[in-house]
């Protein structure tokens, strides 16, 4: 690469890509043409923020442009000893003996001049002169053989004098050349202006998206990390209750291991009695001599009144008693079971929870906040509130003292049986009079929206609804800030997802409930406690 080359692109602005023309330079150093950067400043207005198109260097107010006076010095040095014309091959017609670049083209002559013919040169308004080009047989009409001095719009097309007059083009509406080039160049920058905007624009898209996935990778490590957490400190638990329960079964099976032993050994002792007995009796059955029975001291204690063995009741007592495993000691370890899944589903997946509070002085005149500032109520005679630029004057809408601009959190909360409810999370921005106060209107406000026995999701006058039937009037907010997520869930058994919100949050969030009023009253929304 040249010098030149080199140089040429140290001058090229990076949002039109061409020598810089007028160039200005920003707080961070960074040179732009006036008129770049400019557009590029305009289509960044109302956004809350200013971004260097180079290094995204970001500022709260317009930033201002200082003239670059060393700049525009090297680039009108610069110009005019770029070899253009050596670079298009152009030389004049007439230095014949040696090659000299040309600087000027004539259309009538069709000849190219150098400097030195070019001062010599007819100045009269027939002889064209143009940039230096080497087709110059394009420049005129091939029909008339007359200069192209006009643009016919209808036809798009460049035409000569006789074109325009007597020829194809006759009763068209011409243009000048000069005046048609004007134009389709106003145009073109104009197109132009629009590339860059979208240039920007697709830029800082590039950039949010960049910044998504930084945040992505750090939730997806933070939420790994806290997982890994959580089942280490589980495995430990279910290690230790599994101590406690094998324990507890060997302690039993033990003390119950000692216990039968003991009867068995009872039993045996029982048994050897019992079979002297027999023998003893099998003998005097057999015996004959009537006065050896009769004369055994012994042979009436052997039997009861009734013939039955005196000693089998207590054996028998004693072997039903106490033979099972009592499991009553082990079912509250097991129960531990059920409280680490609980600690599962609220320690991964719902964040921390958040205790909200009702402002009153944003609550609608027909709403009822009670002491505690859970439960809001519907009411059928007005509470004569002030009326403010915070409270909600067309419907009955409340929104939580809390606000959230950072962190993953959730909350939830419960309402009576009634046709329709609304609730969802808004910025505190929202408009408290009029269409746009309604939740599901505003562009401010995510929103779930039960309508009798169907759910819906609405966000700025969009609405779908969800395939889901009512089964509870319990739901679950969770907002992840940073992510952008607004997720929905109804409290039912098991838990059950609806919708999940994704957007790029720009103002801290407040919850949000809103009540459909009826002449009755007493419809209620309570926040619920953690």
């Amino acid at each position: 690469m040249s010098s030149a080359d080199v140089m040429k692109e140290l001058l090229d602005c990076s949002i039109c890509l061409n020598i810089y023309t007028d160039p200005v330079t920003l707080r961070c150093g960074h040179s732009f043409c006036l008129g770049c950067i400019d557009h590029v400043l305009d289509s960044q207005e109302g956004t809350g923020h200013y971004s260097c198109p180079e290094c995204r260097a970001e500022s709260v107010e317009r930033p201002p442009l200082m003239r670059n006076m060393t700049m525009c010095n090297i680039v009108e040095s610069f110009l005019p000893t770029q070899p253009h014309q050596q670079e298009s091959g152009v030389l004049c017609t007439y230095c014949v003996d040696f090659s000299v670049p040309a600087v000027k083209s004539c259309l009538l002559c069709e000849a190219s001049l150098c400097d030195k013919h070019l001062r010599v040169h007819s100045k009269s308004p027939e002889h064209i002169i143009t940039d230096p080009t080497t087709s110059l047989g394009s420049r005129k009409c091939s029909v008339h053989k007359k200069i192209l001095e006009y643009y016919c719009p209808k036809d798009k097309i460049c035409v000569c004098v006789s074109c325009s007059l007597t020829g194809e083009h006759r009763g068209h509406k011409v243009e000048m050349l000069g005046e048609a080039f004007s134009k389709k160049k106003k145009k073109l920058r104009k197109y132009l202006q629009g590339l860059i905007t979208e240039r920007v624009k697709a830029e800082e898209r590039v950039q949010r998206l960049k910044e998504r996935m930084k945040k992505t990778h750090e939730k997806a490590a933070d939420v790994a990390e806290r997982v890994t957490a959580l089942f280490t400190d589980i495995r430990k638990q279910l290690e230790d209750l599994e101590k406690k329960v094998l324990c507890e079964v060997s302690r039993q099976e033990g003390q119950m291991s000692s216990f039968i032993f003991d009867m068995i050994q009872k039993l045996e002792l029982k048994k050897e009695k019992l079979s002297r007995k027999r023998r003893h009796i099998e003998g005097l059955c057999n015996t004959m001599d009537p006065l050896t029975v009769l004369m055994e001291r012994d042979a009436g204690n052997l039997c009861d009144p009734d013939g039955k063995n005196v000693d089998s009741q207590p054996h028998t007592n004693q072997l039903n008693h106490g033979t099972d495993l009592d499991v009553a000691p082990i079912s509250p370890m097991l129960h531990k079971l059920s409280e680490m899944t609980t600690e599962i589903k609220s320690g991964i997946y719902t964040g921390e929870p958040a205790d909200l509070l009702l402002d009153v002085n944003t609550a609608n005149n027909y709403l009822l906040i009670s002491d505690d500032k859970k439960t809001v109520t519907s009411s059928v005679m007005s509470m004569k509130r002030p009326a403010t630029p915070l409270r909600f004057q067309t419907y009955c809408n409340v929104i939580s003292s809390q606000r959230f601009s950072s962190g993953w959190y959730y909350w939830e909360a419960e309402c009576s049986d009634v046709p329709e409810w609304k609730i969802g999370m808004c910025y505190p921005s929202i408009d408290r009079r009029g269409n746009h106060s309604n939740i599901n209107n505003s562009h401010m406000c995510w929103c779930l929206w039960k309508r009798n026995d169907r759910y819906l999701v609405a966000h700025d006058c969009k609405v779908i609804r969800l395939p889901h039937k009512i089964s509870s009037n319990r739901v679950r907010i969770c907002l992840d800030y940073e992510a952008g997520q607004l997720s929905f869930y109804e409290l039912c058994d098991p838990i059950r997802h609806l919708h999940t919100f994704t957007a790029t949050f720009t103002e801290p969030l407040h919850a949000v409930l809103s009540l459909y009023w009826r002449k009755e009253g007493g419809d209620w929304f309570r926040i619920l406690n953690h």
